[in-house]
């Protein structure tokens, strides 16, 4: 008898019971969000456990007219769906715009951006006259406010200011505390950095 397939097997149980899975249609997709070095960046694992089951990282069953590679942002549940075919998404919790800051509609991916600088706008910083200092920018790195990754939402061929982004505040997913960009887990962010197109639709509702 053939033992090669039995240990593959184990092996593949033992490595999702340990980093957490999403079983859908017979396959299994598992979310990793231990550390990991990324350009010379190093982001620190993300206390699992303490992050809500429905906001990790998971395939779920989701019925959309829309087509593959579209993002919806869904801000009363608080998840984000990267629409995949046959009836699937890719579903991340997601921290949205606090009380007054809320938005919806449609935009595009304008552009993507690895370890963004992140420049805040003018009316935040008529807010917060402390974050002037990065009027002309704030360089990246771990407590950079985009964290790992962004997407640039534009509509009409126009910057709405809005950001899909990582963020280091995980504790942060599943809330509203934003000042209107959609926030993920910096190990999360660079998953769906990774799927989505420049030129993706993007609908927040």
């Amino acid at each position: 008898m053939d033992i090669k397939p039995l240990l593959l097997a184990s092996g593949m149980i033992a490595a999702t019971a340990l980093a957490g899975c999403s079983t859908v249609g017979g396959s299994v997709y598992t979310a990793s969000y231990a550390s990991i070095t990324d350009a010379g960046y190093k982001l620190p694992a993300i206390p699992v456990s303490k992050v809500p089951e429905q906001y990790r990282r998971q395939i779920v069953s989701y019925e959309t007219k829309e087509k593959p590679g579209t993002v919806i942002v869904d801000t009363t549940s608080k998840f984000l769906y990267f629409v995949m075919p046959e009836g699937k998404a890719m579903r991340y919790g997601i921290g949205v715009g606090k009380e007054g800051f809320e938005w919806s509609g449609t935009a595009r991916v304008a552009m993507k951006r690895e370890w963004p600088v992140w420049t805040p706008p003018a009316p935040m910083i008529r807010r917060r006259p402390e974050l002037a200092v990065y009027r002309g920018g704030m360089q990246p790195g771990l407590q950079n406010p985009l964290g790992a990754r962004a997407l640039y939402l534009y509509k009409g061929g126009r910057d709405t200011g809005y950001r899909l982004h990582g963020t280091p505040e995980w504790w942060s997913i599943g809330k509203a505390m934003s000042s209107g960009c959609i926030r993920l887990l910096n190990q999360d962010i660079m998953d769906l950095y990774d799927r989505v197109e420049v030129g993706a639709k993007v609908i927040v509702k």
